[in-house]
């Protein structure tokens, strides 16, 4: 008998010796995965949005003075209002995905809502991305519109000539560029990293509950 054949027998007894799951085994694995990872998304959301929230209490005091005296309550009042229900509204779909998941007894109904969840995770850190980037360039538009006000908050004696002016203007403007970039790119960083895990996971479910489907 040559090598190969003997290989080949040596095969088929490690195969024999493997346990081999049935259909519903598998579905079953699949679905308990799928659930543990629309629960960590929905855990995860709520730590986000109170991480956000506690920010509010650290946040500089000249920040608030400034938007007191350029007459922005109103307009943040608004956008905190309008962040936090469209935040609270993803929470809730990632809460009924959850559940959705848990309860569900089919394959293609488990591969329905694991698209649904993954495009809801897509669309829920689009809008936290775009609206912590359009309140960044609306706040620096008003720090810009109202640079008299931003000086008298930053010196005790306001500078007249030009040159220390406009040096301020320059620098203050930069280190707010670069204070955007850090916070969007940790954002993105952020929602790569922990995210991307979960979705990539479910990917993968979606995957072998394809293959068991055909």
């Amino acid at each position: 008998m040559d090598q190969l054949e003997k290989l080949k027998k040596q095969w088929r007894r490690q195969d024999e010796n493997i346990p081999q799951l049935s259909f519903d085994e598998i579905y079953k694995m699949l679905l308990k995965k799928s659930s543990s990872i629309v629960k960590w998304i929905f855990i995860i959301s709520i730590g986000e949005i109170l991480f956000w929230t506690s920010l509010v209490f650290i946040a500089p005091k000249n920040g608030y003075e400034f938007i007191e005296k350029v007459g922005l309550q109103t307009f943040f009042l608004i956008s905190n209002i309008l962040y936090y229900t469209v935040f609270a509204t993803f929470i809730f779909l990632f809460f009924k995905n959850y559940k959705r998941i848990s309860t569900t007894d089919s394959i293609k109904e488990l591969m329905n809502n694991i698209i649904s969840t993954r495009k809801t995770v897509r669309y829920f850190i689009i809008y936290n991305i775009s609206f912590v980037a359009i309140l960044l360039i609306i706040t620096n538009i008003s720090y810009y519109l109202n640079f008299d006000v931003l000086l008298e908050m930053s010196f005790t004696e306001i500078p007249n000539d030009e040159i220390s002016r406009t040096g301020f203007l320059v620098g203050f403007f930069v280190i707010q560029f670069i204070f955007g970039l850090i916070l969007i790119g940790g954002m993105l960083l952020f929602y790569r990293i922990i995210y991307g895990i979960f979705l990539r996971k479910l990917y993968r479910n979606y995957q072998q509950l394809s293959g068991l489907e055909d």
